[in-house]
């Protein structure tokens, strides 16, 4: 049965507890934590508050891990920053292990210069996979690489990209990012499906907008059909909503962002009746 939740940043002002509350009081069976929550990572990532939060919210379980990337690139052409990369990487691998997740997802990094990715920029992607594979094969946590929005020095924003390194890696699994893919070609969103399904261990869920990505879902055709699909496949894993709260007018309350995602988790369950 699939499992509809959100991403934890979608409530990032809040600490630990609160999040897993709030996600509970709106319906949600998921949650995808990001150890960059600000109140989880400011305060020295202290995995008892978390794991004590995890046992409270037994509806939630089992989690999934999105580790970090806001300052990160495991593809510059620094050497200390792609170290640095990797042991953030790792360390929210053990994080996972720790916790019981379902899967840590990762990012794949991006050229340093705004240019086109180089083959050298792909051979620091390939080191990078071979570092976390190294680093987690040790645990039972799968770990999924997510496909990125199209920008001129992104890697893994094509599904013929994807492709190759998911053959080159039989190891590694998929999270699909429905946004991201929307803003690509307008069939690489039905491609990736298509083409991955038997790889898919996650789906990060919004609609693109003119505000940008990370809109809501809730009537949006493109990704409902995208939703339908996947129904149609029998996917029984995350859905993970990844809303971003600048794109409403106003600062919303805890209450009123659990309102909005009560909408969104039964939108998406009206695809699994």
């Amino acid at each position: 049965m699939v499992r509809i939740g959100c991403s934890s940043m979608f409530f990032h002002e809040y600490q630990v507890r609160e999040i897993f509350s709030f996600l509970e009081q709106a319906g949600c069976s998921a949650i995808e934590f990001w150890v960059e929550t600000p109140y989880f990572w400011l305060s020295g990532l202290p995995i008892q508050e978390l794991r004590e939060s995890i046992d409270a919210h037994p509806c939630l379980l089992p989690i999934a891990i999105h580790a970090p990337v806001l300052d990160l690139n495991p593809c510059s052409i620094n050497p200390g920053i792609v170290e640095v990369s990797i042991g953030y990487t790792c360390n929210a691998g053990e994080i996972a292990a720790l916790t019981n997740a379902s899967l840590l997802t990762i990012h794949p990094g991006r050229r340093t210069a705004k240019r086109p990715p180089s083959e050298m920029d792909y051979r620091r992607l390939e080191y990078y996979l071979d570092a976390v594979h190294a680093c987690m094969k040790d645990t039972t946590v799968p770990v999924a690489i997510e496909n990125m929005e199209p920008k001129i020095n992104a890697l893994l924003c094509s599904p013929e990209q994807m492709a190759e390194v998911l053959e080159n890696h039989p190891w590694l699994s998929f999270t699909l990012d429905t946004a991201h893919a929307e803003t690509g070609n307008a069939d690489d969103l039905e491609d990736y499906i298509n083409w991955f399904f038997d790889r898919i261990a996650n789906v990060h869920v919004s609609a693109v907008g003119a505000g940008g990505p990370h809109m809501r879902v809730h009537g949006d055709q493109l990704t409902g059909h995208a939703i339908a699909l996947l129904a149609d496949y029998g996917y029984e894993g995350p859905l993970i909503l990844e809303l971003e709260d600048l794109h409403f007018s106003r600062h919303l309350s805890g209450e009123e962002k659990v309102t909005i995602l009560e909408e969104e988790v039964a939108f998406l369950e009206s695809f699994f009746d």
